[in-house]
């Protein structure tokens, strides 16, 4: 049969030396051998045979027991399936059978990290992070909702899921599941279980939890007030850039006759609440460091979370493109992993009827039945974070007996909660829960102090010995996103579209659409999700959980009022983490948007093909996925030019900005070179300012105040205090909220945050264009240490470093088994606030933390000329040719052929295999 073919964006965005598949393949299945060879010692020995004992049958038949009729299963030559069946219950269960096949180890993993069970594969290692999991109670709301909320025919789904995915488990040993568990066997018994429908449901929490919004600012700027004044808070915050960054929705406003969003409404000045709660979190203790930590360790399987993590997916309509239709382009950025995230795959009834109602493909969640993003035969859809406020951090007075509220105790509601650790004893844990949801301050000493030092107003109680912190999050109540599921891939047109958005109400994600419907197509965007109203105070900072002045409403905004658009006169939709309205929009969304660096990027590149008359391609839309301009360099690289540099190697390393367009290339020397000396105008300006808890770890400067830790410089009298956050997630990160920072106090050449007190042998920096002229200085002999002296040798690339890590062994395991399960490091181009956003954190580094986790074009109407990539491949299994058979093309931006139709899926076919029912019972 043909290969799958490529369509390439464009120059070469990265090298790395290849292999072919087949030698590369035998080459790690002897590593993999050696590995457990090493790891099990006592003359035990795994044979290539054991460690290939857990490859999918692809082609010829398997019974199926349940299933009540034939089941075909097409893989192209990427092994992406395509799955055939005549009800829907068939379709599921060969959609979970096959899931199983090739991913099944990371769906164990996941269930286990949804639950709270992760102590029980890996050990006692994981009982901190089992413990806040069980607090959160991910599992027991997914519960909630399988029993008490989600739809008949969603049950049915999931059980035929869980049918499909323990049908490929029975009769299997863990090897001959995933050689992870050959490893996992060499420590400990674990076994794997059979999956239920609710480990399905669960994983919508964990994404949700991800993708959970200002959490962490929150805490920031508690952190901040340790060190900072409300001033310089809020020039670390400021205000969406409403005047050069464009909103999602442009139009419209809630109507005061009906109390709904209307996009042909005139907006009016806005009601809300907008004032923050300072009387009882100014200063707010370091402490709350610790819940920062703590917090850091939970998304450890889906990697950092933060300012920076967000999404690209914009619709074009067919009036601009030269399909005549709509095109319509999504690329989710999460965490490296591997295998990625998402799981390609089609899903389609042979005769799409009351019985079996699915023709849909796209990316799926492996240990979830359904599409979560892509298209059916009718319409396209794709997603990005809206970034909602959905949490918030409540202060609890607390004692032996319950909880302060309203000047009474009222009884705290528990629950026990046994983990089971591997190779050890189990552990008990008593969750406690206020009217605000589960206290998280519960779960170390450490954050049992936090809220020990706030200032509170003269009406707080008495702190005794402290305030506990309890969260409250819009997850943590049964709903029916699973339903959304369904829907959305069942949509028809955009009224049904937007009836599957209301039931999405975690996460909250902004949902682009389009359709293939009359002579040009349409396009849409809905704004869903649960979002909270609340009381008083605008959610930047924790609040009084003791008084009823605060909280939440009982109902979120209405989805009714939640904006929308349809068909704007524009011809075009960009979401990108941005704003979604402005400021006259009456509810309150959140304060904390993305700074709409990357949006406004895509908004200038497609009105520019428009004004100039052109029509935009489904190449077009493949570039602009790949366009790696930076926004800041374009702002400071004029200021740093104009700087008269003496020392010969600085002056030499700034000649590299010379005429350089802007773009972040990963054989660009200039790209280099001005992102280290962003990360240290960064480091300068702002990093050494911050509180220790927003530090990377290991960063140690003197301070003057008292409570710092470590020894006394007596001479300076100064205290050396010490970082205390992990890379990923540490200060300032660099993110476009850091562009417009730095853009808001450009000009103002003696502000006070260009200014750096003299330290050891380094004199005082009192203005700008000093602090600039240091930070090229340091910029050079960083790059020169990593580089080498010879500025004719750096690349970007070398410094900005994609490795791609198995989720557990391979980043905790034994080194040999590391070697075997993970791959990389690949040269990768972008940046941070590109929209090629492949993201690294200034104060940590400049490795690689978060991608593009896939990349699709929908070529709509004509669905069998789409295109899309995975980061990594279809299979979970390290010796698979499948397992990173992706990654080249998705580094050089390169799209796969997406066959949909029977006639292209059959084309494409290398691999059949037909699931048939059980002869018998037995």
């Amino acid at each position: 049969m043909p290969a799958n073919t490529t369509v390439s964006a464009g120059p070469s965005a990265a090298k790395k030396t290849g292999r072919k598949k087949g030698r590369r393949a035998r080459l790690l299945v002897i590593v993999l051998v050696l590995a457990l060879v090493a790891g099990v010692g006592y003359g035990a020995y795994w044979s290539v045979a054991t460690v290939r004992s857990s490859y999918p049958q692809t082609t010829g038949s398997l019974e199926l027991r349940g299933l009540t009729g034939d089941v075909e299963v097409k893989r192209d030559d990427y092994g992406i399936p395509q799955v055939y069946a005549d009800t829907d219950a068939d379709l599921f269960r060969a959609q979970g059978f096959v899931q199983a096949q090739d991913r099944f180890y990371e769906m164990d993993v996941r269930r286990h990290m949804t639950a709270g069970r992760l102590s029980e594969m890996f050990g006692a290692g994981q009982v901190e992070t089992d413990s806040f999991l069980r607090t959160l109670g991910w599992r027991k709301v997914a519960q909630e909702e399988y029993d008490k909320v989600l739809g008949a025919d969603t049950k049915k789904n999931l059980q035929a899921y869980a049918e499909g995915v323990n049908a490929y488990l029975k009769g299997k040993d863990g090897k001959d599941i995933s050689v992870e568990y050959a490893a996992l066997n060499l420590t400990n018994d674990y076994k794997p279980t059979e999956w239920t429908p609710v480990d399905s449901v669960a994983w919508l929490k964990a994404m949700a939890w991800d993708l959970r919004g200002n959490m962490q600012d929150e805490i920031d700027r508690s952190l901040m007030t340790s060190r900072l004044s409300a001033k310089q808070i809020a020039d670390l915050y400021p205000r969406y850039p409403y005047d050069k960054h464009e909103t999602i929705v442009g139009e419209g406003a809630v109507s005061s006759l009906t109390g709904e969003f209307d996009p042909d409404a005139e907006a009016s000045d806005p009601t809300v609440d907008g004032d923050t709660v300072a009387g009882a979190t100014e200063g707010l203790n370091t402490q709350l460091g610790a819940l920062s930590d703590t917090l850091d360790e939970i998304p450890a399987l889906l990697g950092p979370n933060g300012n920076g993590i967000g999404s690209n997916s914009w619709v074009v309509s067919g009036d601009h493109t030269t399909t005549g239709k709509p095109l319509l382009a999504n690329d989710p950025h999460l965490a490296p992993m591997l295998p990625s995230l998402w799981y390609q795959m089609g899903l389609h009834c042979r005769k799409v009827s009351a019985t079996c109602q699915y023709d849909t493909a796209g990316y799926t969640f492996s240990g979830m039945p359904g599409v979560i993003i892509g298209h059916n035969q009718n319409v396209a859809w794709g997603l990005t974070n809206l970034g909602a406020d959905v949490t918030d951090l409540f202060l609890e007075k607390v004692s032996a007996d319950g909880y302060l509220y309203d000047g009474k105790t009222v009884p705290f509601t528990t629950r026990e909660e046994t983990i089971k650790v591997a190779g050890g004893r189990s552990r008990k844990i008593t969750v406690r829960e206020t009217n605000n949801g589960p206290l998280v301050s519960d779960r170390s000493s450490e954050l049992a102090k936090v809220g020990q030092k706030a200032p509170v107003a003269n009406a707080a109680p008495d702190r005794a010995s402290g305030y506990a912190v309890a969260l409250k999050w819009t997850a943590l109540q049964p709903g029916h996103s699973m339903d959304a599921v369904f829907e959305l891939d069942r949509a028809h047109d955009f009224a049904s579209f937007r009836k599957a958005a209301a039931h999405f109400e975690v996460p909250s994600q902004n949902l682009v659409y389009a359709d293939a419907e009359g002579t040009k197509g349409n396009i849409g965007y809905q704004a869903p999700g649960w979002i909270p109203v609340r009381k008083s105070g605008d959610g930047t900072m924790p609040m009084p959980g003791w008084s009823s002045k605060y909280g939440w409403e009982k109902e979120p905004v209405p989805f009714d009022e939640l904006p929308y658009a349809y068909n704007p006169a524009s011809g075009y939709i960009v979401t990108a983490n941005q704003a979604v309205v402005d400021e006259k929009y009456p509810e309150m969304l959140t304060r904390d948007w993305g700074y709409g660096t990357r949006s406004q990027r895509i908004n200038d590149l497609i009105a520019s093909k428009i004004k100039g008359g052109e029509k935009i391609s489904t190449v077009d839309m493949q570039k602009m996925q790949m366009d790696n301009t930076s926004e800041i360099a374009a702002l400071l690289v004029p200021k740093l030019l104009s700087i008269n540099i003496a020392d010969k190697d600085v002056r030499e390393a700034q000649k590299l900005l010379e005429g350089w367009d802007y773009t972040q290339d990963s054989d660009s020397a200039a790209a280099a070179y001005f992102n280290g000396v962003w990360r240290n105008i960064l480091m300068l300006a702002f990093g050494d300012k911050l509180p220790k808890e927003m530090r990377v770890e290991g960063d140690c400067i003197y301070v003057t105040r008292a409570d710092g830790t470590g020894p006394v410089d007596e001479q300076n009298k100064l205290v050396r205090e010490c970082g205390r956050r992990d890379a990923a997630s540490a200060q300032p990160d660099g993110g476009d909220r850091w562009n417009e920072v730095v853009r808001t106090i450009l000009d103002d050449e003696d502000n006070a945050w260009w200014k750096v007190p003299a330290q050891g042998r380094e004199s005082a920096v009192n203005n700008r264009d000093q602090l600039f002229a240091r930070a090229m200085d340091e910029a050079r002999w960083e790059l020169t240490a990593k580089l080498g002296k010879d500025i004719t040798t750096w690349s970007w690339g070398r410094l900005h470093q994609l490795t791609l890590k198995n989720q557990t062994l391979g980043t905790s395991g034994p080194g040999l088994l590391q070697r075997a399960l993970n791959r990389g490091p690949w040269n990768l181009g972008g940046g941070e606030a590109a929209v090629d956003a492949t993201g690294w954190n200034a104060a940590g580094g400049y490795d690689v933390i978060w991608v593009p986790s896939m990349r699709m074009v929908v070529n709509v109407g004509d669905w069998d000329k789409s295109r899309w990539i995975n980061l990594t491949g279809a299979s979970g299994h390290a010796f698979s040719a499948h397992y990173t058979d992706q990654t080249d093309k998705w580094v050089e931006g390169e799209l796969l052929d997406w066959s949909y139709g029977t006639e292209a899926v059959d084309t494409s076919t290398t691999d059949t295999l037909t699931l048939t029912p059980a002869a018998s019972a037995g």
